[in-house]
């Protein structure tokens, strides 16, 4: 996986491209300036040849930001010594240390303090410094026949140096900090995530643990329901028996839903996983939620296609389930629910009829604690369902369709449902 750093600095790599092309342009523009308007003679062959070879290296860096995922402190410590000797070459042209174009070694370094770690940073400080005090004892005297006016023109020379420099570093320090504050977001939000998934596994023991602790008293009262049914005291009244019936239905759905938990958390003793297919898990998860909450309406449309092998996710199906009784919930008259297949992933699409979400609920969408219901601790199901959901590969969506109500849509890679993804889940 790529860094954030990583990501930061192949960012920062294409700024430096940019400021490179800005300082090209303004080196042709001085040159010529120099050249023609000043009448001082360059020597322009030279110099258009080191303008060539930034050219050249501004090509190769944008050649690797595309091609590559991964740039490193190096590659960039390496483009600014580039950089730096260039600089060099074109002051020991143009007069050396008397050049008041000098200036500029304190731009590089300037970028190398916001760019590279502090080693890489020190040592373009003494590459520079020895740059400079080499231009002092070596470089061509192009100011000679204008000595008379060498005060005036390093003058000017000094404001544009200072001039180009504001313009550049302005330029530049704004979009590093724009990269700073995008990946300090992106930071922010890997640590909200990383709170939320420490949420949901605290709730999960907790569930896991309950789970454990309802086992035996559902057993108890299952052994005791069953004694209750060959009582002759008790099966003399039809009304009896069928309550006594009734009861251990609800006992063994709770011992069901029990399991359900420790299956989820991966507790749960059995055969193993599952395998099943798309049109059976839907289908047979739809007829399972009709029978047990009889809704009064029940759209449920099918149009995935051609079947798809799948592993049948407890945890998914809950989620699902979740879904459809916060549908109910806001709309009992009518629950609505498709699943398609698009571009490789399978979308299922839960709508209702409802007052829909309200605008700071879909501005917090997939945030604990964020309900219309109006009962302390709810809004933990669509926290669940976002969660979920994510740690499968998927997304969910939230809206206010125009023919009114809520709707939300769950999208998830068949991939990762598939048998052969199995182990890497």
């Amino acid at each position: 996986m790529v860094s954030i750093d990583h990501v930061t600095d192949k960012k920062n790599l294409l700024l430096l491209v940019q400021l490179r092309w800005l300082a090209v342009i303004g080196q042709v523009v001085t040159i010529l300036v120099v050249q023609y308007g000043l009448g001082i003679a360059l020597p322009l062959f030279e110099l258009a040849a080191v303008i060539g070879c930034l050219i050249a290296l501004n090509l190769f860096s944008l050649f690797r930001h595309y091609r590559s995922d991964v740039v490193s402190n190096t590659e960039l410590f390496v483009a600014l010594l580039i950089d730096v000797a260039a600089l060099t070459v074109q002051l020991y042209l143009t007069g050396g240390a008397a050049n008041p174009f000098v200036s500029l070694y304190l731009l590089q370094v300037t970028l190398g303090a916001v760019l590279l770690d502090a080693w890489s940073t020190w040592a373009l400080v003494v590459i520079t410094s020895g740059c400079y005090v080499g231009l002092s004892a070596l470089s061509r005297d192009i100011f000679r026949e204008h000595s008379a006016d060498f005060d005036r023109l390093h003058l000017q020379g000094t404001f544009v140096c200072f001039l180009l420099s504001a313009v550049l570093l302005v330029s530049f320090i704004s979009r590093i900090n724009r990269n700073i504050r995008a990946r300090d977001a992106h930071l922010a939000r890997l640590r909200q995530q990383s709170v939320e998934e420490d949420h949901i596994v605290r709730m999960g023991l907790l569930a896991s643990g309950a789970a454990h602790e309802l086992g035996t008293p559902l057993a108890t009262l299952s052994v005791i329901l069953n004694d209750w049914q060959h009582m002759p005291s008790l099966n003399q009244s039809p009304e009896t028996v069928q309550e006594i019936e009734e009861m251990q239905l609800q006992v063994e759905r709770c011992k069901t839903i029990v399991s359900g938990i420790l299956m989820s958390s991966g507790e749960a003793r059995g055969e193993g996983t599952l395998r099943t297919t798309v049109n059976t898990f839907f289908d047979g998860l739809a007829a399972e939620w009709r029978v047990t909450r009889s809704p009064a309406r029940f759209d449920y449309v099918n149009a995935f296609g051609a079947d798809e092998a799948i592993v049948s996710d407890t945890a998914l199906k809950q989620v699902i389930f979740n879904l459809f009784d916060n549908a109910l919930d806001a709309s009992p008259g009518l629950v609505k629910a498709n699943v398609v297949r698009a571009d490789g992933n399978l979308v299922l699409t839960v709508g209702d009829r409802g007052p829909g979400f309200s605008k700071e609920m879909l501005a917090a969408f997939g945030k604990p604690y964020q309900s219309s219901k109006g009962r302390h601790g709810a809004g933990l199901g669509l926290f669940l369902v976002v969660n979920v959901v994510r740690k499968l590969g998927g997304t969910v969506a939230a809206d206010n369709p125009p023919e009114g109500g809520a709707r939300v849509t769950l999208t998830l890679p068949l991939a990762s449902l598939s048998p052969r993804s199995e182990h890497g889940h």
